[in-house]
């Protein structure tokens, strides 16, 4: 099997061989030809998806999984039978640490992603919501003109949400540094597109209306969201996430030209916050359907982008350039597929990827009705790589 990969800094060819282990793992072995950069030396006692991030020499891929906690497990399904309210789940250190680790029981994932939800900082925020079942999101009061705006507090993470704090430093504890504990936050256009809409939306009229009619008001929001987002990236840091990645879900309904005035901007004032306090903390950026914007989200500062699966992995490494690693990003629809059809899409996303400053992954959160030991075979599959 071969790879190309081929930038406008360098082309490496890359020959991938499958060999086998004793117990019939996958493995990956590879050898690489023509110009590379000398790997950084490897810090053994730092979890494997840290040092990808961070562009050391690695021996395979880290994997973890978006959404790896959630709906199609049947334990977490039987938790919430007991728990039916998401908030509650969500807000409670118990549970948040138990739905947390559900997936590192069973399937060992190089990174823990702490359970919560982009919308959690709201309510310290003075901005009241809910997330209802088969509704999703509601705010209730939406925010659309400047005396909205003013009533938006700054974000005090360790005043408004102590149990995600809490929940980490458990997280720390129980992980041992066997994967690395990550925490997420949302982008500010992604939050400001949920409480100007009033919760989901699918044409975005309400805030484009903003944008495009009152951009001061907008701005003014987005920077508050920007402000307090860096704080709270800062004090999961504090807390024990080993790295934090950024959603902007929705910054993908932006032209090129109205992402670089909305979005990017604040992007890149929360990454250059965070660096100033946190250098070594990897940032990994997440922006569904970012075929359009790929060339822009280095831009932003961030260590590491997660791509969609709607991008040609070896094209996105292209068009990303050399100095940001990359995550992602098979179809969740292939957990559906057959366990050798898994495993082909895995292995052709990793050749794509080539070796090193890469973080497997999908291209977007496991869908619910996902069968449970599709996803067990995708880690193990994904584990048994060697380059």
């Amino acid at each position: 099997m071969a790879c190309i990969y081929s930038s406008s800094i360098s082309s490496i060819s890359t020959k991938l061989n499958i060999a086998y282990l004793s117990n019939h793992k996958p493995k990956f072995v590879c050898s690489l030809g023509g110009a590379v950069a000398e790997p950084k030396t490897v810090n053994a006692t730092e979890p494997l998806l840290l040092n990808a991030a961070r562009g050391k020499e690695v021996d395979r891929p880290p994997v973890w999984l978006m959404r790896q906690a959630g709906r199609y497990m049947k334990s977490y399904q039987t938790l919430c039978e007991k728990h039916p309210s998401f908030r509650e789940r969500s807000e409670n250190v118990d549970l948040v640490v138990e739905i947390s680790l559900q997936p590192w029981k069973v399937f060992k994932p190089d990174g823990v992603i702490l359970f919560s939800d982009i919308l959690t900082p709201l309510s310290g925020m003075n901005i009241p919501f809910d997330i209802v079942k088969g509704k999703g999101p509601i705010i209730f009061d939406p925010i659309r003109t400047n005396a909205d705006v003013e009533k938006v507090r700054e974000f005090t993470p360790e005043e408004s949400v102590p149990y995600v704090g809490e929940a980490l430093t458990i997280l720390r504890k129980e992980v041992n540094n066997e994967a690395a504990v990550l925490g997420f936050v949302g982008a500010p256009f992604t939050l400001a597109s949920y409480c100007v809409e009033g919760g989901s939306s699918k044409h975005f009229s309400k805030i484009k209306r903003l944008a495009f009619s009152e951009p001061k008001v907008l701005h003014a929001l987005l920077q508050k969201f920007a402000t307090s987002m860096a704080k709270y990236i800062q004090y999961q840091a504090d807390k024990g996430a080993q790295a934090v990645q950024i959603f902007d879900s929705w910054a993908t309904e932006l032209s090129p030209v109205d992402f670089e005035e909305f979005s990017l901007p604040y992007l890149k004032q929360i990454v250059d916050t965070v660096k100033r306090t946190h250098p070594n903390l990897p940032l990994i950026l997440y922006a569904s359907g970012s075929g359009g914007l790929i060339e822009r989200l280095p831009l932003t500062g961030v260590d590491v982008v997660s791509l969609d699966w709607t991008v040609d992995m070896a094209e996105g490494r292209r068009r990303l350039g050399p100095n940001v690693a990359v995550q992602g990003n098979v179809d969740p629809g292939v957990l559906f597929g057959s366990k050798e059809f898994i495993t082909e899409r895995i292995k052709d996303t990793v050749k794509k990827a080539g070796r090193g400053k890469h973080i497997l992954n999908l291209g977007h959160g496991i869908v619910v009705g996902t069968p449970e030991e599709n996803v067990a075979h995708f880690f193990e599959v994904a584990k048994g790589l060697r380059y």
